[in-house]
């Protein structure tokens, strides 16, 4: 069911094609295309391919995940940080675990530059 330039979930499944630009990804979803973009930056399982251009290319799984942060924040009214939790809380357990697992790496990181920095500090002394 095709509506004035908006698909219906039901119609992108029955597509034959397997990336969407931004601007046909911002119709579908009735979203601007900085909202995308942002959010992009904002839910780290929303990661459209990038051609060489730069382009993003949304693939069917992207437009799911959209639609669910959509409905998250607008029908939930969730906040940006309590949608990323739920998004998290509903993914597989071994993917928590490696999403705990790079956090955990993250935070090692930041120690780690933050001593190096307080030694170079004191060699420069």
């Amino acid at each position: 069911m095709v509506e004035r330039g908006r698909r219906t979930a039901d119609a992108i499944r029955e597509s034959t094609k397997r990336y969407y630009s931004i601007g046909e990804v911002s119709r579908m979803t009735s979203l601007e295309p900085y909202v995308l973009r942002y959010w992009e930056k904002e839910f780290p399982i929303l990661s459209p391919r990038k051609n060489r251009g730069g382009t993003r290319l949304y693939t069917e799984k992207d437009i799911e995940v959209i639609n669910r942060i959509k409905h998250l924040r607008h029908k939930e009214k969730l906040t940006i940080s309590g949608t990323r939790q739920k998004l998290v809380a509903r993914r597989q357990p071994e993917v928590k675990e490696e999403l705990n697992r790079q956090a955990r790496v993250r935070t090692l990181v930041g120690k780690m530059r933050r001593e190096i920095d307080a030694l170079r500090r004191l060699f420069e002394e």
